[in-house]
């Protein structure tokens, strides 16, 4: 009985809440899953489309400017999340869970949709990037907005014992937002010529368009829903706090819960998980020199084999606790993430794909390209080949590269494409399998964690922050900072692994020392 006067909820709620049915849950989960989902695609989407969004809204004649800024405007939209956690935890912790959330839906939906009407920087001008600029701007803040809501409203209606399995249904939805990006990206790309993909209002611009149906019937999903249990009642008492930024960051008992939420866990999960998706991503392509195809399909198998592990260890946390499982993931990625990216490059590097001069026989030549320019003199040539295993890839030339039917001489070459052979494409898609495992090990049991740190009153702002702040700043800047250390530290390809494997040390050992293991199902007040 005394669970029922600590929650304060009539003894008919309670009865209504525990009797309702599991369709009655399911469709709580499926309106606040595929919301958050289609909110994670039209994050991700500008990301994975940067090369080509570089070439459309900024002039032409400097490809890695372009680039660049492109990033920096992807960037802002990681930056500017924790100002949306603030503004609409503010608002759902003033107004209730259910319309907050459905205003950030439609305007991510909208932003991103716009995003993909923009004119090119050949029609506009500097305007082009400029309004992409604010346009994503207005996705970071909805973001900022959405999984606080969303995870606030699960955990709330969530019966005893089950709050960490039913939301870590929630928090597949960013893994299978990426899952569902990659997707539609491939789809749409290898169903036309680069050119037709690539041009002002070309491919590329289909995945913003296709947001708009995905958030029209995401709406109406969510139109229907009703407001927290939890929240109503306090409504209903007059209970609501009036000043939810005040009460959560301003009282020290609180705040210093913030601040545990975020150094203990939210910041190690977030390096984490971007190592395991973005960063593992940008590693096969860019260093390891995997061509588009194959790239993305190991991604999509890593990701489709491991998304059942969310569930699997939400429902585990509800048994023996969140903070064991999540520091666990923590610290298998500072042991093993060198060893598996070591295994990357090892497999993948040149000098086991090219013979050395002289020594040995190459495959005859498959296909061979020449670029003439306007002078008609060649000025790049493209050749490929099949090794015996299997592999293959696109010799460039670079200086005086020498071929013949036969022989290629290595020294000259850079390898700018690799097709790796079936054995060593499944051992990749394992790998990354793993690293996938790692995320739903710090991911899956985190939104419950989060709710169980604070009151009702005050949920929404005081676990939005911490979240956003550990994963749009510790864990978004993991792309930069790698790629930072690489070009300053060349000579260790693996140099960039050391900022996430820093940051999830020094969040093991705080989480491991201050957070506490207890489930604690009688935080709601």
């Amino acid at each position: 009985m005394h669970h029922f006067q600590h929650d304060g909820l009539s003894f008919y709620q309670l009865v209504h809440m525990n009797s309702s049915s599991s369709r009655g849950i399911r469709s709580v989960i499926a309106a606040s899953s595929v919301g958050t989902l289609i909110e994670w695609y039209d994050f991700y989407i500008f990301g994975m489309l940067a090369k080509t969004i570089s070439t459309q809204f900024f002039p032409e004649g400097n490809a890695t400017a372009a680039l660049l800024s492109t990033l920096a405007i992807f960037a802002a939209g990681f930056i500017v999340r924790p100002f949306g956690a603030l503004v609409f935890g503010r608002l759902g912790d003033l107004i209730g869970r259910k319309y907050t959330f459905l205003l950030t839906l439609v305007l991510m939906g909208g932003s991103t949709f716009l995003i993909g009407l923009v004119p090119g920087y050949k029609t506009i001008g500097i305007a082009a990037p400029l309004l992409v600029l604010l346009l994503r701007l207005l996705q970071g803040l909805a973001l900022g907005g959405e999984y606080g809501g969303a995870a606030t409203y699960v955990a709330e209606h969530a019966p005893t014992g089950k709050r960490g399995y039913y939301t870590s249904w929630i928090q597949t939805t960013a893994t299978l937002g990426l899952f569902v990006a990659l997707g539609i990206i491939m789809l749409v790309k290898l169903n036309m010529s680069d050119d037709a993909f690539n041009a002002e209002w070309g491919g590329w611009r289909y995945p913003f368009w296709i947001s708009i149906l995905l958030v029209g019937v995401s709406v109406y999903i969510r139109l229907r829903m009703q407001e927290s249990p939890l929240f109503s009642k306090l409504k209903a008492e007059g209970k609501t706090s009036a000043n939810p930024l005040k009460e959560s960051f301003r009282h020290k008992a609180n705040f210093k819960m913030v601040l545990l939420a975020l150094f203990g866990a939210a910041m190690g999960q977030g390096v984490i998980w971007y190592t395991g998706q973005f960063y593992a991503q940008s590693f096969l392509e860019t260093k390891c020199n995997i061509g588009f195809e194959q790239s993305r399909t190991i991604m999509l198998w890593g990701i489709a084999f491991a998304t059942p592990f969310f569930l699997f260890f939400g429902w585990l946390s509800d048994k023996v606790g969140r903070k064991w499982i999540m520091l666990a993931g923590m610290l298998l990625g500072i042991l093993t993430y060198r060893p598996i990216f070591n295994y990357f490059l090892q497999a993948t590097d040149s000098k086991s794909w090219l013979a050395e001069e002289g020594t040995a026989t190459m495959p005859p030549v498959v296909k061979m390209e020449a670029v003439k320019n306007s002078t008609d003199s060649v000025v790049l040539t493209t050749a490929s080949f099949s090794l015996a295993d299997g592999r293959k890839y696109t010799a460039i030339k670079t200086d005086t590269l020498r071929l013949t039917s036969a022989f290629l001489v290595p020294g000259k070459t850079s390898l700018i494409n690799k097709e790796v052979s079936t054995g060593i494409y499944w051992k990749f898609v394992g790998l990354v399998f793993l690293l996938i495992v790692y995320v739903t090990m710090v991911y899956g049991p985190i939104a419950a964690f989060l709710v169980e740190l604070f009151p009702t009153r005050i949920r929404y702002t005081s676990m939005s922050l911490p979240y956003h702040i550990g994963n749009g700043v510790f864990g978004g800047l993991v792309p930069f900072i790698g790629l930072l250390l690489t070009t300053t530290y060349p000579a260790d390809p693996l140099v960039g692994l050391w900022y996430p494997i820093g940051i999830a040390s020094l969040c093991f050992i705080i989480g491991a020392v201050y957070l506490s293991n207890k489930i604690d199902e009688n935080v709601d007040d």
